[in-house]
């Protein structure tokens, strides 16, 4: 990129987003830190479980290539979603704004961005960046302000409606607000074209189309959630077709398998093309998950994946609620030769952390209202210089969560009182310690009263094709 480039992008980026008039920071490859405007690639597993990688010592699940990413970089132990639903912890990652501060906070589907919001993509497009997205985006159905395409992506395949990500055989996707037919799909359970496949598919390309980079490749991937299916030939199933489980807990398995097997292809081909050393490549859970394939023996689901699989230990609570079980999730970052490999960090960090973090890893500034701390010093072998927050910050409609080093206080409902945890000694949040701590209740109390501000949502011109999208799920009548 020439200087004069360079300035009229910093100059746009400042003027558009705030930031700093720093569009690239340039440093000597091959330093800690350090290399020329690289890759980014973020996989999002939808409703993947904190404890649902082998690595975790899971019994049922098999994860051999997430695994060997955790072996190759960084595991964390206490990274949290933005929220404990679909939509609004997208919106959370995307913008950098903890869910007192976004414009998407329920998981209605096609609630939009507002015009002209910042997103990472916006940041890295402006500076750059062939911008990419794949899989399901939730902040925004066609016909309104959210869209994608609006926020900084030259190109997204996928579901932009959740409904609609609930089929893996719908008759179309959508690629920039267009249709994509899917051949020989109606919606449902069965069809002829498996539209994961076609996302996956899409994501490779664009990934080899701007090898030379750099480029921003997203992820938000459907499987395991939605409808429990994959074809009858994918080699997944052939693991757990056979065995003597409930057939929907089968699928969910091979579907994990099937996610796991195409990180490695994902890695093959960044080796294939060379780009390896120069792309980070993050890996987490979209939120906690939920206790699928509940029975009298396996209360917290058939996979547990609120249940530490070595100790019994349990998270309370599941996706949808804010306690452990509803925002821990699973996060690795790989980047060979930046990243050391091999290590387990315990750091707390949550979504709006990922916008100062990943575009402060591309040399550039984060919009000044961002509410995240970057986590660069820790990835990069600095953890005595990395910054902390003074408290962490969740809504879901009426509840609250937040959280300062291990307290954390709790208002799991309107008109139901305030509880505070210990997560050091109580990672269950079993015991209520508000009558004991009343000052660090209040202390967390005063913090949610300064992070909320009333949501100010997008708005759509026209909701015709995104109520199309919702119906997509089950198919149209002939």
């Amino acid at each position: 990129m020439k200087v004069t480039t360079t300035l009229l992008v910093s100059a746009l980026c400042a003027l558009l987003v705030g930031c700093s008039v720093t569009p690239f920071t340039e440093r000597p490859a091959g330093e800690a830190g350090s290399t020329v405007h690289p890759n980014i690639i973020y996989i999002m597993a939808d409703e993947l479980g904190y404890h649902e990688l082998s690595i975790m010592g899971h019994p049922h699940l098999k994860t051999p290539n997430i695994d060997q990413m955790a072996a190759d970089g960084m595991r964390f132990t206490h990274a949290m979603a933005g929220s404990s639903l679909c939509a609004p912890t997208r919106c959370v990652l995307m913008t950098g704004k903890h869910s007192g501060h976004t414009s998407v906070r329920t998981n209605g589907g096609g609630t939009p961005l507002r015009a002209g919001e910042t997103t990472i993509a916006s940041v890295l497009q402006q500076a750059g960046y062939a911008t990419g997205g794949f899989g399901k985006w939730g902040c925004g159905g066609r016909g309104s302000t959210g869209v994608p395409e609006e926020h900084g992506f030259d190109l997204f395949f996928g579901y932009y409606d959740q409904v609609h990500a609930h089929s893996y055989y719908p008759p179309y996707l959508i690629r920039n607000s267009e249709e994509v037919p899917l051949p020989g799909n109606n919606g449902g359970r069965s069809g002829q074209t498996y539209s994961h496949y076609q996302i996956i598919d899409e994501a490779r390309q664009f990934i080899r189309d701007h090898a030379d980079g750099p480029f921003f490749c997203y992820m938000p991937v459907t499987p395991p959630h939605g409808l429990f299916d994959l074809p009858e030939d994918d080699p997944s199933w052939a693991l757990f077709r056979d065995q003597d489980w409930p057939r929907e807990a089968r699928r969910y398995a091979a579907m994990v398998h099937m996610l796991d097997r195409q990180v490695g292809e994902l890695f093959a081909l960044l080796e294939e093309l060379a780009i390896e050393h120069n792309t980070i490549v993050i890996f987490c859970g979209d939120n906690g998950g939920q206790d699928y394939f509940r029975s009298k023996k396996t209360p917290r689901g058939f996979h547990g994946p609120n249940v530490d699989p070595r100790t019994g230990v349990e998270f309370r609570g599941q996706k949808g609620t804010l306690y452990e079980g509803g925002l821990r999730i699973p996060a690795i970052v790989r980047w060979p030769g930046q990243i050391e490999a091999g290590q387990v960090s315990d750091h707390q960090w949550y979504f709006p952390d990922m916008m100062p973090t990943l575009l402060g890893l591309a040399g550039l500034q984060s919009p000044a209202d961002t509410d995240g701390i970057s986590i660069e010093k820790e990835l990069l072998g600095q953890p005595d210089e990395q910054l902390d927050h003074p408290y962490l910050y969740w809504e879901l409609g009426a509840r609250r969560a937040v959280r300062m080093n291990d307290w954390k206080a709790i208002r799991p409902a309107r008109g139901k009182p305030w509880a505070l945890y210990q997560l050091s000694t109580d990672p269950s949040e079993r015991n209520d310690l508000s009558q004991q701590h009343p000052e660090i209740l209040a202390q967390l109390q005063g913090y949610a009263r300064e992070a909320h501000q009333p949501a100010q949502q997008g708005t759509f011109a026209d909701k015709t094709l995104h109520l199309r999208d919702r119906q997509a799920k089950q198919g149209f009548k002939r």
